[in-house]
């Protein structure tokens, strides 16, 4: 059954706790509830099995639709209850996986990720729960699954929709490659008070909410894992992925009805800060990007939210909802 939505907002928002406040999460988010029953596939990948968590949340009066909400690399599937929510409310069946390296999905020993591989990955969830045709929404990294699993299946993609999406631009063209064990050791040295502020100053334009909280929280909690560093080597191994697969050139063949929901003060831009300011500068500028990608993919719906950063479903929901619902029905 599913918990009411304020008690699990009263079981997440903890005010800017300090480090030794916190209480370390498992290697799969043992110890931390999702806003809706999580159930688990297992899937046959690189000659191993590994586990993917999902929820699959039905609506009471169904429509006949469906969404698959992708989160990003710094999130899980569960900061998406809300619009969970609001989506079930108006009809629409929900799926929201944790993409195998992330959330309660299986932390592999290693693996070649590929945004291939996710998006292969997501379609056996579907097939598996038996749903033929889905809006496809990502956020963030997800928005980089979402493109791929589009133009991967397209038959299978009723509509795309992109939140603030990384990989409106190639940063490889301007940041020097960094190899995996670079990254693995940067993920190996998180703070509480780093994981805050890169937030706040990347994703949030400087500003700080309470409700933005826990999300950071989550991330530190899970460095006090004893099994942390199998985690660190896959969000390297992560990282490597979203510097060496673009899919900016491939928007041009994106057939699905898109809707680009881009919140204009947003500069986040992986490897911004391995270059020189002058370069950093010319990173990140989603006003540009998003105006942009709404002319290269063919039918494309673009809608800029003022004074919002890189989440506009955790900042501005209301405006959010309100944008994706309106698309949802067109």
């Amino acid at each position: 059954m599913r918990l009411p939505a304020v008690l699990v907002a009263c079981a997440l928002l903890v005010s800017a706790a300090s480090a030794a406040d916190l209480e370390p999460l498992g290697l799969s988010l043992e110890g931390y509830e999702y806003p809706y029953p999580v159930e688990y596939l297992d899937l046959e990948i690189q000659r191993q099995t590994l586990t993917m968590a999902y929820m699959d949340v039905k609506p009471a009066n169904p429509n006949g639709r469906a969404v698959v909400l992708m989160h990003g690399k710094n999130f899980c599937g569960a900061y998406w209850g809300t619009t969970i929510d609001a989506l079930t409310a108006a009809g629409y069946r929900v799926v929201v996986p944790d993409q195998i390296g992330f959330g309660k999905s299986s932390k592999p020993e290693t693996l070649h990720y590929t945004f291939h591989l996710l998006a292969q990955n997501t379609k056996a969830v579907l097939d598996h729960i038996g749903v033929s045709k889905a809006t496809i929404l990502g956020h963030s990294m997800g928005g980089m699954v979402a493109t791929r699993f589009a133009l991967s299946y397209p038959e299978t993609t009723e509509k795309l929709a992109l939140v603030n999406p990384i990989g409106l631009e190639d940063w490889k063209v301007k940041v020097p490659y960094q190899p995996v064990e670079w990254w693995y050791e940067r993920e190996l040295n998180k703070t509480l008070e780093g994981v805050r502020e890169y937030q706040k100053q990347n994703y949030y334009h400087g500003t700080w909410k309470e409700s933005y909280e826990p999300w950071a929280e989550l991330l530190y909690r899970w460095t006090l894992s004893p099994d942390f560093r199998r985690l660190a080597w896959n969000n390297a191994l992560t990282y490597d992925m979203l510097f060496t697969q673009p899919v900016v050139y491939e928007f041009p063949n994106v057939q699905a009805r898109t809707l680009l929901l881009i919140g204009q003060l947003d500069r986040t831009a992986p490897g911004k800060g391995l270059v020189s300011k002058e370069v950093a500068a010319t990173m990140g500028l989603y006003p540009e990007l998003g105006r942009a990608t709404a002319k290269a993919i063919p039918d494309a719906k673009l809608v800029e939210f003022e004074g919002v950063g890189h989440a506009p479903h955790l900042e501005v929901f209301d405006r959010f909802r309100d944008e994706l619902l309106e698309f949802l029905g067109e």
